[in-house]
């Protein structure tokens, strides 16, 4: 089975779209490697420019957001941005409906929490790792600071998106059980 979790760079923000998530100035990209760089560039956090090429972003293998994450355009394109950057998670209280789908038909966890939850995440201090037991409904967050407690938090996926994530996809899916 596919591992979820690891380093985790946090967003707060509500509403961050699929333009913020990757241009459409790089929309005629051939490749989904030629989309790497360009991953969260035009993201603002505080009216301030995200720094999209930090060492916390190169290492991120999860992004823990807020509310109605990927709405916007229904490109498949910004979820792409995150597989080919190799984060595998993204958590949010609420995804764009054709984003969070698209998420799992990539392979990629997209984990909804309540706000209560993700404010939990938002309050721990320092590097956050995160890790992910599909299986169990189970996400442990933890802090590279002394004195930090874990944060546990549980969550459900109906079946089939379990199935897609597990397998790496859909086309992983598909020629798995077809």
């Amino acid at each position: 089975m596919k591992t979820f979790g690891g380093s985790a760079v946090l967003l707060d923000r509500n509403d961050i779209n699929t333009d913020e998530i990757i241009p459409a100035k790089y929309l005629t990209e051939i490749t989904k490697t030629a989309l790497k760089p360009h991953l969260l560039e035009d993201l603002l956090l505080d009216g301030q420019p995200f720094d999209s090429h930090s060492q916390a972003m190169e290492d991120a293998r999860v992004v823990v957001t807020r509310a109605n994450f990927g709405c916007g355009s229904s490109r498949e394109h910004a979820v792409w941005a995150f597989e080919v950057n190799d984060i595998n998670v993204v958590i949010a209280e609420s995804f764009a409906r054709i984003f969070r789908q698209n998420m799992f038909n990539c392979g990629i966890l997209a984990m909804e929490l309540s706000k209560e939850d993700i404010d939990r995440l938002f309050q721990i201090n320092g590097a956050v790792n995160i890790a992910v037991n599909i299986e169990q409904g189970q996400l442990t967050a933890t802090s590279d600071e002394a004195g930090q407690d874990s944060i546990q938090c549980m969550f459900t996926l109906n079946s089939y998106d379990k199935d897609l994530v597990s397998a790496g996809g859909w086309l992983a899916f598909a020629e798995a059980n077809f």
